[in-house]
């Protein structure tokens, strides 16, 4: 993945969360929750949140989580 493949998979990412966290919800339960079954009802319409994740490969999301939490943990 690219270097500006990255930075719009992590600006789309925070874009979720935020948009998870201004409706009042669990921000880091919801995401778990769509990563987990790929239910996208655990992610809100809110600025177009839920249409935005979709088109994310949930692999790539995976994998930049934990690459930014290991990178930050060492």
């Amino acid at each position: 993945m690219s270097d500006e493949e990255r930075a719009k998979l992590k600006e789309a990412i925070l874009l979720v969360y935020d948009a998870m966290e201004e409706k009042g919800y669990n921000a880091i339960d919801q995401f778990v929750g769509y990563l987990a079954s790929g239910d996208p009802s655990y992610v809100t319409n809110n600025r177009n949140a839920r249409n935005v994740l979709m088109k994310l490969d949930r692999d790539d999301v995976l994998e930049e989580l934990l690459r930014t939490y290991i990178g930050n943990a060492r």
